[in-house]
């Protein structure tokens, strides 16, 4: 066997067993928080651990409110995408930036609509139809019409 000692399927169930039973620390320590009021944790690593990345969570502003928007730099590093938690000063710029996007996207927005509202009366003006009715040349009888010569 080369010196490797190898553990059987039963040695790993008991001491996973045996590890469920042990008090769990439910508790990280407090990394940072964003504007909106989210608090971000994280586990610290432990010398048994068999993760290789510690457990990251945060807890929302509104208890029980996890469907709520988080800035994408602190669910980089949720998602264990980034290593170091991101900079308040980093989070408020890039907000910022988003918030100019926005304004931005609704005067486009607005300006586009204010266009086709334009466009829109212009074509009901010069609207055209495709054969003028003349009144005095409309046959009022159902009769033909009566020849002048008569």
């Amino acid at each position: 066997m080369g010196g490797k000692v190898q553990r059987g399927v039963f040695q790993t169930i008991f001491k996973h067993l045996i590890n469920s039973f042990k008090p769990r620390r439910f508790t990280g320590d407090l990394v940072g928080s964003d504007y909106l009021g989210n608090k971000y944790y994280q586990h610290s690593q432990h010398a048994t651990s068999e993760k290789k990345l510690p457990a990251r969570y945060f807890v929302p502003k509104i208890e029980d409110n996890f469907e709520q928007e988080i800035p994408a730099e602190w669910e980089a590093w949720l998602r264990h995408r980034r290593k170091e938690p991101p900079a308040e000063s980093e989070v408020l710029r890039n907000f910022a930036i988003m918030k100019m996007k926005k304004n931005n996207a609704i005067e486009l927005d607005n300006a586009l609509r204010a266009s086709r509202a334009q466009k829109q009366e212009v074509a009901e003006i010069h609207r055209v139809t495709k054969f003028p009715k003349y009144p005095e040349y409309e046959n009022v009888d159902s009769e033909h019409p009566k020849n002048p010569k008569d």
